[in-house]
């Protein structure tokens, strides 16, 4: 008898052996979470190119990085990058519409910048889908996104047909002639949207232009002239 109760009383002192769980499912939520940060840090090393793609900082420096004209091909007496903007200069009179050419082929995209032509003078624009014909002079042959007097905001066909889409009448009263006007482009299919300070210059389908091509600035033939590109923004818009 007296062994029984000291068994007995051994037991109620002790008690039934409890287990930590709470220990257990900490560890398990700490295991969890170490998982779901590798899973991600794994996903972004397997498309390295995915922040960049969808940062348009970093798409308009591929572009146009802003210090030089790496990238581009043109006749270099014409051509610099000053305080960040592309600059062409005509010191005398040029016989011929000579451009700034991107080494790449373009799709669809988004650009937008802002222009001035010095004194308001000469004719400039925006070549999209486009292709050299000339490498010695550069020369351009494709739809224009114009700017100059009188043209603003149209789509001219450089080479291939003349004026594609006059811009209306009531659009160039908007213009700033000897100071920086908004100019943003919009190409998507065979669709091609150009807004001057806002106002929507075109905005239609052309079904002859091509898929792809070049992107180039102008400086025009005639008496000397400057014009300033610059707050170059530029987004691919093209399915990868």
């Amino acid at each position: 008898m007296d062994a029984d109760r000291a068994l007995r009383k051994k037991s109620l002192q002790t008690g039934p052996r409890r287990h930590n769980h709470s220990r257990g499912c900490s560890i398990s939520k700490e295991t969890t979470m170490r998982s779901i940060v590798a899973g991600l840090a794994l996903a972004l090393l397997a498309a390295p190119g995915l922040a960049a793609d969808q940062d348009p900082s970093a798409q308009s420096k591929g572009f146009f990085n802003g210090k030089n004209l790496d990238g581009w091909e043109g006749l270099n007496q014409y051509w610099s990058v000053k305080e960040g903007a592309i600059v062409g200069a005509s010191g005398e009179r040029i016989p011929f519409n000579t451009f700034l050419c991107s080494k790449k082929a373009y799709g669809d995209f988004e650009l937008s910048f802002q222009v001035r032509l010095k004194d308001g003078k000469g004719n400039s624009g925006l070549q999209i889908r486009s292709k050299v014909v000339n490498k010695e002079r550069y020369v351009v042959h494709g739809p224009q996104c114009d700017i100059g007097a009188g043209y603003w905001g149209s789509l001219y066909g450089e080479g291939v047909g003349g004026m594609w889409k006059a811009a209306p009448k009531e659009a160039q009263s908007k213009i700033k002639p000897n100071d920086f006007n908004d100019y943003s482009i919009k190409v998507v299919g065979k669709r091609v949207t150009i807004k001057v300070n806002g106002v929507t210059t075109v905005d239609q389908d052309f079904p002859k232009m091509a898929d792809e091509g070049i992107i180039a600035w102008q400086l025009h033939s005639g008496p000397p002239m400057e014009v300033t590109f610059r707050n170059i923004v530029f987004k691919d818009l093209s399915k990868k």
